[in-house]
């Protein structure tokens, strides 16, 4: 019996984050449309000059975590919607409707991520903040002072532990 119920936590703490998220299901409907959308606002693809694709990137990710894949794609996504946000497109003959459809999509699909990632650290946060709106007493406010102290403490030792890691 508690084999079993060492196996039911596991799988809840493993797939939480993509039951959490309505998003993933539909994320296959979406990334076509914007494949779609990025290929007819401009004339076929060439496939000279291409630079290099990090395959890499994709087949390592694979190996992390539900939460860490999400955050993967959410910054994908941003980095992606930054090349095309902070560019002048004028020396190209793209459709310009097209062009903003796109963009909306790549947006959409951004914002729709952004609620997945780290679900469950933001219904902790939610519950942090019910202490306030019930009047934000003293006693709450020292509360959250010393959660807060807690969490960059934690932050901090994650990223030194980050740093560690990519020196070996």
């Amino acid at each position: 019996m508690q084999n079993l119920s060492g196996v039911l936590i596991f799988l809840f703490a493993t797939l939480t984050p993509v039951l959490c998220c309505d998003w993933l299901g539909n994320y296959g409907h979406r990334s076509n449309k914007s494949m779609i959308l990025l290929s007819l606002m401009g004339t076929e693809f060439s496939n000279n000059s291409q630079p290099y694709f990090p395959y890499k990137f994709y087949k390592q990710i694979k190996k992390h975590t539900v939460d860490s894949q999400l955050v993967f794609i959410r910054d994908s996504l941003e980095l992606i919607e930054g090349l095309y946000l902070h560019n002048d497109h004028s020396s190209v003959a793209w459709d310009t409707n097209r062009t903003a459809s796109f963009l909306s999509t790549l947006k959409s699909q951004r914002k729709g991520i952004s609620r997945c990632v780290n679900s469950r650290l933001r219904k902790y946060y939610r519950r942090l903040e019910t202490l306030l709106h019930t009047g934000g007493s003293s006693a709450s406010w020292e509360m959250i002072r010393v959660v807060t102290y807690g969490h960059l403490h934690q932050l901090d030792l994650l990223v030194n532990f980050m740093v560690k890691q990519q020196k070996h």
